[in-house]
């Protein structure tokens, strides 16, 4: 799962290590009282003149940690101190090429603990504080006010689809209707599987009302193979040829869905996180099944993606004593 610019600068620990009279050392711990004790990021400098002559940098957590704390020692080093100050997450994430949306506090975490270093260099003693992520607005991109949402809503009703089918695959295909793309690639969804779908769920809908799709849109966010492979295996075999398909449906799209950045329950369009495991109890009950602690559920699927090929997601065999709980479980609000 590491991209291979984040594999080059896990294995770069050319500045990797102590200094023996550092004259700033920063560090983050992942909560309250960890730091000193468990902490994240270390890191120590000499400064000269204002100029950050030497970095060095202690890490302990994942790939994605220790790349970020070299790319901020490798941008750092040979700097002005108030230039290191300027140095931001976006930069070495950028450097990075791109962290996973999962991992992006990854670069928070080093760059928090190189400015520690700096401050700590500019009379501020040792400086250790614990992470605390901000926690971003993530509401709903799709309303009940939306007019294409309205139009599928509003349009007759087909036999067999209850009022929460109708809803989940409304607010689906009015947020792929929203985007540059075409609007079944958009879902991962082929365009007999987005005729079918279309024609069980709103048969009086005119395909046109979905059709968007620029020229010189960007690149589609390609959906991960293995992923398509584990929610596939949730699709029942039992039940009507109606609910198989809608199954079958929500299983690619979920695919699909999760290779945008942000919540999957956002990037589907759903107006509240409960509706996604709502949907999944219904259409993919093994699936939901298998998620039985409640975690987040592109956290559940890159996990399980991870136990099947016996890499380590997790900082921690016990999730009540990680630091990652707040990002992989959350609160099921109705």
């Amino acid at each position: 799962m590491y991209s291979d610019t984040i594999r080059q600068w896990a294995m770069d620990l050319s500045r990797s290590g102590t200094l023996t009279n550092p004259d700033g050392v920063g560090e983050i711990g992942l909560k309250a009282g960890q730091a000193g004790t468990r902490p994240a990021a270390r890191f120590a400098i000499n400064v000269e003149n204002n100029i950050v002559m030497k970095i060095r940098f202690q890490v302990f957590g994942c790939g994605f940690t220790i790349a970020a704390c070299a790319a901020a020692a490798d941008m750092a080093e040979g700097q002005s101190v108030s230039d290191v100050l300027l140095l931001t997450p976006q930069r070495v994430d950028e450097c990075l090429d791109g962290l996973p949306a999962e991992r992006d506090y990854c670069a928070d975490i080093a760059v928090q603990a190189l400015h520690g270093a700096v401050r700590s260099a500019m009379g501020a003693e040792q400086v250790m504080e614990s992470y605390s992520p901000v926690e971003e607005d993530h509401g709903p991109r799709i309303t009940a006010e939306n007019p294409c949402y309205q139009a599928l809503m509003n349009s007759p009703a087909a036999q067999e689809i209850t009022g929460e089918d109708r809803h989940l695959f409304a607010c689906l295909l009015t947020i792929a209707a929203e985007e540059p793309w075409d609007t079944a690639q958009s879902l991962g969804l082929s365009q007999n599987e987005f005729t079918q779908l279309l024609n069980t769920c709103f048969p009086a809908v005119d395909p046109e009302l979905l059709s968007h799709c620029l020229p010189d849109a960007p690149s589609l966010p390609q959906p991960n193979d293995e992923i398509r492979v584990i929610v596939q295996s949730h699709v029942p075999e039992q039940g009507s040829a109606v609910q198989r398909s809608m199954a079958s449906w929500l299983a690619s799209i979920i695919t699909a869905r999760a290779a945008h950045p942000g919540h999957l329950w956002v990037s589907m369009g759903l107006f509240q996180r409960p509706e996604l495991t709502a949907s999944i109890r219904r259409l993919l009950p093994t699936m939901a099944a298998a998620n039985n602690k409640g975690m987040r559920w592109k956290r559940f699927l890159f996990k399980t993606l991870c136990d099947q090929n016996g890499a380590v997601l997790c900082k921690s065999p016990n999730c009540g004593e990680c630091s990652d709980y707040a990002l992989c479980f959350a609160p099921e609000e109705s």
